[in-house]
């Protein structure tokens, strides 16, 4: 009865530690229109300093943090996150997840372009590459976002 008892109270115990827990998971969608925002927002940054002719140099970072988002992006669509929170997303993320997570390798890859452009101060290279990264924001938004 003891031993029972025991158990019991350590099952229970686990229960509640784990409750708080789950309570705290971060919602997918929340964060992925969040992590969209900030990718904007570094874009927009890096099309600025190539307009004006600035420095690429100080570009290598911010592709760089576009590109590692992009690699975790389709994580952030589980089943279950398909409504809720104003989500764009469409049908087509769950039924085409393979095509989903290869438009955003793609898109990841040509911010690590980007990146290594930036580090070599190659500007005319850069430029030519965001062109490059703005096709694959078109191409993705096209088939997984609702306007």
């Amino acid at each position: 009865m003891i031993k029972q008892f025991a158990f019991l109270s350590v099952i229970g115990m686990a229960t509640l530690m784990a409750a708080p827990a789950r309570a705290q998971m971060p919602d997918p969608i929340e964060t992925r229109q969040a992590g969209q925002d900030l990718l904007a927002s570094a874009f927009g940054g890096i099309r600025a300093v190539a307009a004006a002719k600035g420095d690429v140099k100080t570009l290598e970072q911010p592709a760089k943090a576009m590109a590692r988002w992009m690699r975790q992006f389709p994580a952030q669509f589980p089943k279950g996150s398909e409504t809720g929170h104003d989500s764009k997303a469409t049908p087509a993320v769950w039924t085409d997840m393979a095509g989903f997570q290869k438009s955003a390798a793609d898109f990841a890859d040509a911010s690590d372009k980007l990146a290594v452009l930036a580090k070599a101060g190659d500007a005319e290279g850069v430029a030519n590459q965001i062109k490059v990264v703005g096709d694959g924001c078109g191409s993705c938004h096209r088939l997984y976002r609702a306007r």
